[in-house]
């Protein structure tokens, strides 16, 4: 669990386990960015939660898989984190992970489900491709799965194979179609840099990005909602994306310097990227098409090659470095991501 992992009172799961008469609460794990997500650091140490006094151990340091030792003595195993949404937003993988060593121990898994908070129907972007399952791709899923944390669980079980007591704690009258915003609940930042639903909803297209030698306003007040780096032209990238005229969405030329992370310090000309439709944006349609920019002006200074890592399809990746359309590349992919959606339909748990 992490700083997410609270009740509609605000009372966090590890506060409410530890109060329960039933219940003895022996560990905690935390995923990336720690505890009470506030770290963006690449190696987080274990720890001891300063109210309970309880041994925090950490998925994302010198292991990200729960060891035997870790398990020992632990009943069960429950999983309490708000996702976003996205394939390669790791908390998914870490529950994931959690849930192999979980089956490997014989130790049953409860899932508190939790919204999806940019909906649980719009499905987008290429599968992962085969061979390429990683910390920032656990599951062959495409880049917006559309799916809830319960409901993933329920699919990696399937998929995986796994030999799991699995338990989902399912939500009452979440409608699937709905956003954050229309839940009642608290927005509670899920990681550092994710601050509001706006940066949730552009986070499947403009995350794609920041793999690259651009800025994605890490180190600012809006990270995700602006993209840029020194060497960029602002005033003519941000005409070229507004000539495309896509769905619910314009851009705005934007000089911005980062006090963290990529170019830290430094002028960044870049671009300021205002939804203005929710209903008809498309976020990675429209991240695949500020690369497909990128690659068409600065052929030279923007390094396509590491925009693959998120992005995980290396046949849609070459049809953005050769520059061909945006109706042909969905095309590659619209067979796959049909046969995902018929997967994807058994493990459903809300309409």
């Amino acid at each position: 669990t992490n700083q997410t992992g609270i009740n509609r009172q605000g009372i966090s799961a590890i506060q409410l386990l530890h109060d329960a008469a039933e219940v003895r609460l022996v560990a905690i794990f935390s995923p990336e960015h720690g505890l009470f997500g506030k770290l963006d650091v690449p190696l987080i140490e274990n720890s001891e939660d300063p109210l309970t006094g309880i041994r925090v151990f950490s998925l994302y340091g010198s292991t990200r898989i729960p060891t035997p030792e870790m398990l020992a003595g632990i009943d069960t195993l429950v999983f309490d984190i708000q996702d976003i949404g996205a394939r390669f937003y790791t908390y998914i993988s870490t529950m994931g992970h959690a849930m192999q060593a979980a089956a490997d121990n014989r130790i049953p898994f409860v899932v508190l489900d939790r919204p999806n908070p940019i909906n649980g129907v719009t499905v987008s972007g290429p599968m992962l491709d085969e061979g390429r399952q990683s910390f920032v791709g656990f599951h062959r899923l495409p880049v917006r799965h559309g799916m809830t944390t319960g409901e993933l669980a329920r699919m990696f079980k399937a998929e995986l194979q796994l030999d799991l007591e699995l338990d989902v704690v399912a939500m009452e009258a979440w409608d699937r179609s709905a956003y954050f915003d229309s839940t009642g609940l608290k927005w509670i930042n899920p990681s550092p840099n994710m601050r509001n639903l706006t940066e949730a909803i552009l986070y499947p297209g403009i995350g794609l990005l920041e793999t690259t030698n651009l800025s994605v306003g890490r180190g600012t007040a809006a990270p995700f909602e602006r993209f840029g780096a020194p060497w960029l032209d602002a005033d003519l990238l941000a005409a070229e994306l507004n000539a495309l005229d896509l769905p619910g969405v314009l851009f705005q030329p934007l000089d911005f310097t980062p006090d963290a992370s990529k170019f830290e310090g430094e002028i960044c000309r870049g671009v300021s990227i205002a939804i203005i439709d929710r209903e008809r944006f498309e976020s990675v349609r429209t991240g695949v098409e500020i690369a497909r920019q990128l690659r068409r002006l600065y052929p030279h200074e923007w390094e396509i090659e590491a925009y693959d890592r998120l992005l995980g399809s290396a046949a849609v990746f070459e049809a953005i470095r050769q520059l061909r359309p945006y109706a042909e590349i969905e095309t590659i992919f619209d067979d796959e991501l049909r046969k995902f959606m018929q997967r994807r339909s058994q493990y459903l748990l809300y309409r």
